[in-house]
């Protein structure tokens, strides 16, 4: 696949003129006495092209990022930054299809493109998968706030262990959390409104990273606690005092490397949020909102790579799934990374909103698809996903079970298989027939979502039959 020819504009790789027309023309006639479907045309969008890769970046950015430099320690650094490479480039390419399939039809919800190629059944699967990953992705990020924010309250008042108080019990804060933050941003009508707080958690995270850059150069190897790395060590069946233990690698495998491929999949996953942004950014255009989204998958790559390196170069075999909890094995007391931790903690309590926004949606238009806008629907609807997210929460034990399984089923389906198969069903044959370049590659694109699933499910499978499975909150 010529992936790397997704910034071009030219017929030949795929990214032939014929959106600007079918932005403005539908190419597929509607059947006689058929209901008029809601286009991009009828709607004006408001949201600048700034605001949009703000929105489209923090919807890429996600919890995913605390667990890459574990990733990293179980690939080594040169197959990480391959994997990190492709699955950057397979998501740009993906978001062209979705678009140019938008652009054709003139549709700007994910569930009518499902019903415009495969009828109802089509429309009920594009909901229901981007309703199972949207709340594997807020579930994830409510678990780092259950985590974490005990934690930083503890430090706060200068304990060193949990001494029991109702305000260091992770389920009732990400509750308090989720009824006084998430709630009434989830109440915003358009998603454009989240801009402003999708720019500074976005800042949030680039302070985590000069963080985590900084620290590589204060702290030494092995830790200084020496249970940590005896226990990490046992992990990977080193010795700790030998020479090698703090010696990075650049390709290593074990049976922790199963999980890698569905973390990087799960932290790249924005598609649910790429047609409601491209509905609501100010002169649309398929080429516009390309360039939103491989500005934001650009900037996104970076901070992951970087994010990573730096961990890993900094603890190597002693770091543990989530990046935060091994700096608190330094000094829990420590006032930077107390501040890293609350930076961390707003950036991913500001996300929540921006993928709450599909689910809403998909719900919307599955069950109330012909039904005007109000406000008693919208409110309920988030009121009821909050509901579920902050139960799922308090009940998984293990945020390693929502990047592994969702990572591994919703997030191959919405890079690689529904972007893939609405393409091949929505552009017409007249247009690019079947045996063209650009549709057999989305078959092999489509294929390529397949046997990823598969084998990402396989090993995890493996993993967990085998016993070598570990807990990767393990917190």
């Amino acid at each position: 696949m010529e992936l790397q020819k997704m910034n071009g504009h030219s017929k030949d790789d795929g990214f032939d003129p014929i959106d600007a027309l079918a932005e403005q023309e539908e190419f597929l006639p509607h059947k006689p006495g058929a209901k008029k479907e809601t286009h991009f045309t009828d709607f004006e969008g408001k949201t600048s092209f700034g605001m949009s890769i703000f929105n489209l970046s923090n919807a890429i950015m996600g919890s995913g990022i605390l667990g890459l430099a574990y990733a990293m320690s179980n690939t080594g650094i040169l197959l990480f930054i391959i994997l990190l490479v492709c699955i950057a480039l397979l998501s740009a390419y993906s978001i062209h299809l979705l678009l140019k399939s938008a652009g054709v039809v003139g549709i700007r919800a994910y569930e009518q493109l499902g019903n415009r190629a495969f009828g109802h059944p089509g429309k009920m699967l594009a909901a229901v998968i981007i309703t199972v990953h949207n709340i594997g992705a807020m579930s994830s990020y409510l678990f780092i706030v259950k985590s974490e924010l005990p934690l930083v309250i503890q430090a706060f008042f200068g304990k060193q262990e949990n001494t029991g108080e109702w305000f260091l019990n992770g389920n009732y804060l990400i509750i308090i959390v989720s009824v006084l933050i998430i709630f009434p941003l989830a109440l915003m009508k358009h998603l454009g409104y989240l801009g402003y707080t999708s720019g500074f958690s976005l800042s949030c995270m680039v302070f985590f990273l000069i963080s985590v850059i900084y620290k590589k150069f204060n702290i030494p190897c092995p830790l200084a606690d020496d249970h940590h790395n005896k226990t990490a060590a046992e992990h990977y069946s080193v010795d700790s005092t030998a020479d090698g233990f703090c010696d990075s690698k650049l390709f290593t495998m074990n049976p922790q490397t199963a999980y890698t491929i569905p973390i990087l999949a799960f932290a790249f996953v924005c598609h649910p949020e790429v047609l409601p942004i491209y509905t609501e950014l100010r002169n649309a255009t398929k080429k516009r909102m390309q360039n939103v989204a491989n500005i934001s998958i650009l900037a996104m790559f970076v901070m992951y790579l970087l994010t990573a390196l730096f961990g890993y170069l900094t603890f190597y075999g002693a770091v543990e799934s989530e990046l935060l909890h091994t700096y608190i094995r330094v000094d829990p007391l420590d006032v930077l990374i107390l501040c890293v931790r609350l930076a961390v903690l707003v950036a991913v309590t500001l996300t929540v909103p921006v993928v709450l926004f599909p689910i809403r949606k998909a719900v919307l238009q599955i069950f109330f698809a012909d039904k005007p806008f109000h406000w008693v629907r919208h409110i309920g609807i988030a009121f009821c996903l909050l509901v579920v997210v902050n139960l799922l929460v308090i009940l998984v034990p293990s945020i390693r079970d929502i990047f592994g399984i969702i990572g591994a089923t919703s997030a191959p389906s919405l890079i690689f298989i529904l972007p893939a198969i609405f393409y091949i069903r929505i552009v017409p044959e007249d247009q690019e027939p079947l045996r063209s370049r650009s549709k057999i590659q989305a078959i092999c694109f489509a294929a390529l979502g397949f046997v990823f699933m598969i084998m990402s499910l396989s090993f995890i499978i493996i993993d967990w039959v085998t016993g070598e499975s570990q807990s990767v909150g393990g917190h």
